[in-house]
């Protein structure tokens, strides 16, 4: 067996399921960096904090300036994923999350209306048309699409409404050879990671549609973080700098323990990013020590589009960013499965990219996402008001909640047990659930509250303090 052969496999393996070329190009790149044994890690002794930049709470961009610059932008939102560590099979965005403002108990809105109401209340704010595109996955495109029926005007005349990420096949970890899987042929395929963003949208031809609809920026988020809404003083500024690319990052709390950082490389003194999974054992408490690095990655992006759609031209698509090597099982659930190697890369990695990439310190209501249900019981308690512009303003401290895994991780038996409603969390610091508790209506957390033992039902009205309720 020559080294190449399982890349020709993969190729084929690609090209046979459609892939786009520039996915394939990208995809061969890592792949002869992971056999030349390539692990993308990035060492503490290597790099310096980034601490210097701007913030957003000290801009003073004129109105005109900020209208002007929102009229020319664009919002994307990374839509590929389905919710599958919640237990769902669908998009996640279109998991109900809060009640409409204003709304019956019943009005329950999800992810993208809530997304397509902030778009629709900027708009009428400021009389930009700014677009809203979705980069879907096969996985997620149809229903996408099918919720997105609800709003026609959603869509600017000659700009597509979303476009197809890429996939590729898990390697196996013992001859990185694609791997077979008859169980679940699904599951011979991943994602490439949110670097996928560069040859997706080359593939797609999306920049070029857009300047030539005349749009010169676009912000990249996450769909399941409602706070990054669309903001005419980022955008202003942004204008403003040059920069041809600008991320935004929040500063850390005790709960930030995951998510990649912005560092700076010593050999150039070049802006780079360094993920969790880039991050050598001996590294992590550096990388998560507040002191030293004091900022975090929202994930949260900023494009010049002209800046991007020449990089895209020059390199077909292919960027060279760094490689992550994710070892797992091929499925996730069976940790007897064979091992895998999955290719990745980080859309932020491109910071390092762009020459004059810049970043920017914004407010912690920018940085709202659900990864868990966890994070779901806290979005959908009164923790959060829902305005009638569909901006989710904080009104206490969020607490650090931290359910039953055995019992709360999956969304149905979560939503089984918080049947009721969330309970009130404006007055708790954190809420800690261990054991099968069911929740009734109109129940509050106060301080260090905890439910321990075997479970059972906390009656309507109570209030769960740090020894129970």
């Amino acid at each position: 067996m020559t080294d190449l052969t399982g890349l020709e496999q993969a190729r084929t393996k690609m090209t046979d399921a459609g892939v786009a070329p520039a996915a394939i190009e990208t995809f061969t790149r890592f792949y002869h960096l992971l056999r030349a044994g390539e692990t993308g890690l990035i060492r503490e002794g290597d790099i310096d904090p980034l601490v210097d930049i701007p913030n957003r709470a000290d801009l003073t961009i004129s109105d005109d300036d900020a209208s002007a610059a929102l009229a020319q932008t664009a919002m994307l939102k990374l839509n590929g994923g389905l919710g599958t560590s919640m237990g769902m099979d669908q998009a996640k965005s279109l998991l109900p999350v809060r009640v409409a403002p204003s709304g019956a108990e019943s009005e329950m809105l999800t992810f993208l209306d809530i997304i397509v109401g902030q778009v629709r209340a900027a708009r009428q704010a400021t009389g930009a048309r700014l677009p809203l595109l979705f980069m879907n996955s096969f996985r997620t495109r149809d229903d996408t699409l099918a919720a997105l029926e609800r709003y026609p005007d959603i869509a600017v005349d000659g700009l597509p409404v979303d476009f197809l990420q890429n996939r590729e096949p898990k390697l196996r970890a013992d001859d990185l050879t694609p791997v077979t899987w008859e169980k679940d042929p699904t599951l011979e395929w991943c994602p490439p990671g949110h670097g996928d963003l560069y040859p997706a949208l080359h593939a797609s031809g999306v920049v070029v549609a857009l300047l030539e609809a005349g749009f010169r920026y676009m912000c990249v988020s996450n769909s399941d973080n409602l706070g990054a809404t669309p903001d005419a003083t980022i955008a202003g500024w942004f204008a403003a700098s040059g920069a041809p690319y600008a991320a935004e990052l929040c500063r850390k709390t005790p709960a930030d323990v995951k998510g990649g950082q912005l560092v700076v490389r010593k050999a150039d003194g070049r802006i780079v990013q360094r993920e969790t999974a880039q991050t050598h054992p001996d590294d992590v408490a550096a990388s998560l020590d507040a002191t030293r690095h004091p900022f975090f990655h929202t994930n949260n992006l900023w494009f010049n589009l002209e800046a991007l759609a020449a990089e895209l031209d020059r390199t077909s698509g292919v960027l060279e960013l760094p490689l992550i090597r994710n070892d797992k099982t091929v499925d996730p659930a069976d940790s007897a499965s064979p091992r895998v190697v999955q290719i990745e890369s980080a859309m932020g990695a491109a910071v390092a990219v762009f020459e004059g990439a810049t970043a920017i310190e914004v407010e912690r209501s920018r940085f709202l996402p659900v990864k868990t249900t966890n994070d779901l019981l806290v979005l959908r308690s009164d923790v959060y008001d829902l305005t009638d512009d569909y901006r989710l303003e904080a009104q206490a401290l969020a607490p650090l909640v931290d359910l039953d895994k055995h019992h709360y991780k999956l969304i149905d038996a979560f939503t089984e047990r918080f049947a009721a409603g969330a309970p009130s969390l404006r007055d708790a610091d954190s809420l800690t659930v261990r054991g099968d508790w069911t929740f009734g209506s109109g129940v509050r957390a106060e301080g260090k509250a905890a439910l321990a033992g075997d479970g059972g039902t906390v009656p309507d009205g109570a209030t769960v303090g740090p020894d129970g309720f």
